[in-house]
């Protein structure tokens, strides 16, 4: 449905609807269950995203879990309505109990490879690229930076602090 809505169209209300979203949640106070999902290329770089909407940071792929939803299946829906990959294998990293806009929030973040390349609409995502590991780019999302240290802690086999 809303691809019948023009991409500068969409992208114009995704910001009102962000800020009516989070609004929302802080004021009702609901558990939230979403995912996160870091993607390396065969190469190993790291995929990371902008969105149309929120502050303007670099994140990681992922979104909401729906009610009664497998959180795995959840990351590749999420990856293939925002960025036209399919993922093969999921790992499971961490499950993680976070707070967003004021909820409590359970993120399930995973890992991946692929060889594909991310294709954007320039709706919800309007860039999308690789970086490797060594210099990825600022600013990032608090969560970002949060969940890529979980993952290069379980990488190396050792809990994060």
């Amino acid at each position: 449905m809303f691809h019948l809505i023009p991409a500068p169209l969409h992208r114009l209300a995704l910001p009102v609807a962000h800020r009516v979203r989070h609004s929302w949640r802080k004021f009702r106070g609901v558990p939230l269950v979403g995912c996160g999902v870091i993607i390396s290329d065969l190469d190993g770089s790291i995929l990371l995203l902008k969105h149309s909407y929120g502050p303007d940071v670099w994140s990681l792929p992922g979104g909401g879990v729906g009610k009664g939803e497998d959180p795995e299946q959840a990351a590749r829906r999420e990856i293939q309505e925002e960025l036209d990959i399919r993922l093969e294998r999921l790992t499971l990293v961490k499950e993680l109990d976070e707070v967003l806009s004021g909820s409590p929030h359970k993120t399930y973040l995973f890992a991946a490879t692929t060889d594909q390349h991310p294709r954007i609409d320039r709706r919800e995502v309007i860039e999308a690229k690789f970086f490797p590991r060594h210099s990825l780019p600022e600013p990032q999302g608090s969560f970002t930076k949060a969940r890529l240290a979980e993952w290069r802690a379980a990488m190396k086999g050792v809990s994060a602090p």
